[in-house]
């Protein structure tokens, strides 16, 4: 596809926000399965020490940036992305055209009272939004091939999937053709945001890119790791990309 570029071992799929939920909305008229990632920083170094979740990442039908880190690379390399495309955007603009066009949707997840919150609170925001069936986001492994089950036997027509990574995006990329939802995502803790427990950040700080500073600000020990450790490595990564360029033009 034109449209798709490579950074770090990653496809990425140039889309702005309205292309990409017109996107979805083809995936959704096809009634065949796709699945669809957003990468952030974490993600992105994680793939790159993982080679089944980077293959996962690049077999996806749909893949879009949530994170002005990556953005900002984008451009440093010269193939420069439209914008973000956040993945709690997403899900708000999803749930609102679900109500509008009649598609159901399922959603799987979290604590048992966050994602029983999210069926309340969208089914109150949204008149005529078809919630297929919600599911909490623990269960043993011998109860996967049930949760499967159950959520096949809905036909929902959207499947949003609130689990950490990388165990998200092996769930689907190991049971969406299973499950033969016409288009399935993971949303983080989108879920925690949509039921009120997690404060979003000011347009200002997402737009400047802190946004992560805002959720590290909330959760200081648990991010700390996150933000401050692992995703350092994002830099080096970003490095070896540049010189390479470098070295490509200087050849040339």
């Amino acid at each position: 596809m034109t449209r798709r570029i490579e950074m770090m071992g990653c496809k990425i799929d140039n889309l702005s926000m309205e292309e990409t939920l017109q996107t979805i909305e083809t995936f959704i008229q096809t009634r065949e399965p796709h699945q669809h990632v957003v990468i952030n920083v974490n993600k992105l170094v994680k793939a790159s020490r993982d080679d089944k979740l980077r293959r996962i990442i690049n077999d996806c039908q749909l893949i879009n940036v949530d994170g002005m880190p990556i953005v900002w690379a984008s451009r440093l390399l010269g193939k420069p992305l439209k914008e973000r495309v956040a993945g709690v955007d997403v899900f708000e603009s999803l749930m609102r055209r679900s109500a509008e066009k009649g598609w159901r949707v399922y959603l799987l997840g979290a604590r048992e009272d966050v994602v029983s919150t999210v069926k309340q609170v969208y089914a109150g925001k949204y008149p005529g939004l078809t919630i297929a069936g919600h599911r909490n986001g623990y269960w043993k492994p011998g109860e996967e091939a049930e949760v499967v089950e159950r959520i096949k036997a809905t036909q929902a027509d959207i499947l949003f999937v609130a689990i950490s990574s990388p165990r998200k995006e092996y769930f689907l990329g190991h049971y969406q053709a299973e499950m033969k939802i016409p288009f399935a995502m993971g949303v983080g803790g989108t879920f925690d945001v949509a039921a009120g427990k997690v404060k979003r950040a000011p347009v200002w700080m997402r737009n400047s890119g802190l946004e992560w500073f805002y959720r590290f600000l909330q959760e200081p020990r648990r991010m700390f790791k996150r933000y401050f450790i692992e995703n350092m490595f994002f830099f080096w990564l970003l490095l070896k990309e540049l010189t390479r360029k470098k070295q490509a033009i200087y050849l040339l």
